[in-house]
């Protein structure tokens, strides 16, 4: 409802009076709908929905008082105002009987023109106050329901289409979003209400530049502007829009690429509509920043991470050995998961360790494990010296930090293999269509002296030998022990090819909240 005439529902049983009250409503600007009674006035009422229904309290089916106490009882129209007016009903008691209904206002017969057009104003005014209010309270609900959502969206995609989807349900509007995320394509959406339904389209690489030209320029901070129908279709010729278009454009910092919201501006937008529109432009643009700065952080942050490990697994005679690193998938930081395979003259020394953590220091402490690993074996093949000397280097460098780590010794040609585990989950011996998990080992790395047992197996031509970190299997509401178990019914079943088991075995598990990592090896026949 604007500023201007209304809908205005006058219901009498009496013709001339009727007649009168409409007239004076029409020569004030309103439009006026008519009821003789009760009944055909509440029908009216919730077909039309009127901005005011000025009502008589005496009518042929039903009282003007129970007429008043539906529309007010109706959640659907409880918001329409009612002025009751009557030549009969004036004595106090009865003016007290109207308001205490739900009438807003009482008019007592007879009643001058002057004073019947002023109610009617001061009625109206109130009531589009409060309409008013009761609108931009809840857009400004949906828009920290929108917002919220936004923060809490996991890629681009995702956010961009919650805050077009948001947009044209509180605006009730055409929208459409335009950003630029890392991978540098441009992403470009659009939702129509009422259903509101999100539809990604193809957008040029420039558009958001020249939206940017036409608004902020190379500035940062939020524009926002018009742009004419004819301006708009030559920027994105597939759209269909009823006329200009009302956008926002954001740039939180200098360098960085804007991000686009805009909404159909057929009508124009009041200033409370606008106001929505930059604020929601402002929360999306902060939402697609830090997605951007998590995204390039998560994506350096593995860069470093798989520089730390090996570059390369060495080619090794008897041999066919699969590994994999699969990353935490809501973990930033870079982790203590680490494997290695090296080649020990006609022995390979294959490992696997997990320290404790996920930080910067966790990941430099496997590093640091990792190369006095290599420089144990040098000279010598002591599994039981190497281990002792890692919990030596992790009790007097690190102290307060853990890991655990198990190194196998394997001889391809013979079979015969050492096996020295500290506190890491045992390696799963797989023969023959069975699978068992060697017993297991000695203290983890970093809580306290230790002599570390060498155990001493063979592995026959064909066998395999899994060995991973508890990423893989840990959950917080399974026992580590049921997902042992699992990993062992799955190795019973191994395919010949080992990428394809360890595929399916990281594909068994999902998305894992912390790292991963795995090596198989399988003693060729």
């Amino acid at each position: 409802m604007g500023s201007g005439g209304a809908t205005v529902l006058v219901v009498d049983d009496t013709p001339t009076k009727l007649y009168i009250l409409s007239s004076w409503l029409r020569r004030s600007g309103h439009q006026v709908v008519q009821a003789t009674g009760g009944l055909e006035a509440l029908t009216k009422v919730r077909e039309l929905q009127p901005d005011l229904v000025v009502l008589d309290v005496r009518l042929p089916d039903i009282s003007g008082y129970e007429v008043c106490e539906r529309i007010k009882a109706d959640p659907a129209t409880s918001s329409i105002p009612v002025i009751q007016i009557s030549g009969a009903a004036i004595t106090p008691a009865d003016r007290a009987q109207g308001l205490e209904r739900g009438a807003d206002a009482y008019l007592a017969e007879p009643v001058e023109p002057d004073e019947f057009a002023a109610t009617v104003e001061a009625t109206l005014r109130y009531y589009r106050a409060r309409q008013r209010a009761e609108l931009m309270a809840r857009r400004l609900a949906a828009l920290t329901e929108v917002t919220l959502s936004m923060n809490s969206a996991e890629t681009f995609d995702k956010l961009l289409g919650t805050a077009v989807e948001g947009t044209s349900r509180i605006l009730e509007r055409q929208a459409g979003t335009l950003a630029l995320p890392p991978d540098g394509r441009t992403r470009r959406f659009s939702a129509m209400p009422p259903e509101n339904v999100v539809v990604a389209k193809v957008a040029a690489s420039d558009t958001l530049n020249k939206l940017s030209a036409m608004s902020l320029g190379d500035s940062a901070g939020t524009q926002v502007f018009t742009i004419p129908a004819a301006e708009w279709m030559e920027l994105v010729p597939d759209s269909k829009i009823s006329g200009d278009v009302s956008a926002v454009v954001c740039r939180t910092k200098l360098g960085r690429p804007p991000v686009y919201l805009g909404v159909d501006g057929v009508p124009p937008l009041d200033v409370d509509e606008s106001n929505v529109l930059r604020q929601l432009g402002q929360a999306l643009a902060l939402a697609v920043d830090a997605l951007r700065a998590y995204a390039e952080e998560h994506a350096i942050a593995l860069t470093l991470q798989r520089s730390l490990l090996p570059a390369r697994i060495p080619e090794t005679p008897g041999l066919t050995i699969s590994w994999r690193y699969q990353p935490a998938v809501d973990n930033v930081e870079v982790g203590g998961d680490f494997y290695e395979v090296l080649r020990l003259g006609h022995r390979v020394l294959i490992a696997i360790g997990d320290v404790q953590g996920h930080s910067l220091l966790a990941a430099t402490v496997m590093a640091e494990l990792r190369h006095a690993l290599r420089a144990s074996i040098i000279g010598t093949s002591d599994l039981g010296t190497s281990m002792a000397l890692l919990n030596d280097v992790l009790r007097r460098y690190h102290p307060g930090m853990t890991a655990t780590v198990c190194l196998l010794l394997l001889d391809p040609v013979t079979g015969e293999m050492e096996i020295a585990n500290a506190g890491h989950i045992p390696p799963l011996f797989i023969a023959d269509g069975q699978a068992r998990y060697h017993r297991l080992g000695n203290l983890l790395l970093g809580v306290a002296e230790e002599s570390y047992r060498v155990d001493r197996v063979n592995v026959p031509r064909g066998a395999a030998v899994l060995m991973f970190t508890d990423g893989l299997i840990e959950d917080r509401d399974k026992l580590l022990d049921e997902s042992l178990e699992i990993v062992r019914h799955l190795a019973e079943e191994a395919e010949e090819d080992l990428e394809v088991f360890c595929d399916r075995l990281i594909e068994r598990f999902g998305a894992r909240e912390d790292d991963v990592a795995l090596v198989m090896f399988r003693r060729e026949r």
